[in-house]
């Protein structure tokens, strides 16, 4: 079964930075509790590993769209391993100030469980993340 969710915070940092943030994919483990770790292959792909109804998925997730400081699109490619696995995300970036930026994250999961609860919560404790460095 495919779920999916979209849900918008208000990070109170510059879009610079927020945007620049979220290209740091080896963060992603601090504030998407379901990746357990990434690994860059190349410019546009990465292995995540992640944990899902208590079992262990190592994907490839390939960066589909790249529009600096606007919007990022991604999805996982087919693994044979889990081949009935599929997930896909969008995040946009809006400025609402020069100190005040609207993230938007849309995401598409076969992976089971309740997306909309996950997004919100990863929303959430990405913007705890960004809002808690001292660099801005």
């Amino acid at each position: 079964m495919i779920d999916a969710a979209g849900v918008s915070i208000v990070v109170k940092a510059p879009i610079a930075n927020v945007y620049k943030r979220w290209l740091a994919f080896e963060d992603y483990p601090k504030f998407i509790t379901a990746i357990k770790r990434v690994r860059k292959l190349d410019a546009n792909h990465f292995v995540a590993s992640l944990g899902f109804n208590g079992k262990q998925y190592d994907t490839t997730l390939e960066l589909m769209l790249c529009v600096p400081e606007r919007r990022l699109a991604w999805r996982t490619l087919a693994d044979h391993h889990a081949p009935d696995h599929f997930a896909a995300g969008v995040v946009s970036f809006a400025a609402l100030s020069d100190q005040s930026t609207c993230v938007t994250l849309k995401l598409t999961s076969s992976f089971g469980g309740a997306v909309s609860s996950r997004v919100d919560k990863y929303l959430h404790n990405f913007k705890s993340l960004v809002e808690g460095q001292g660099d801005r």
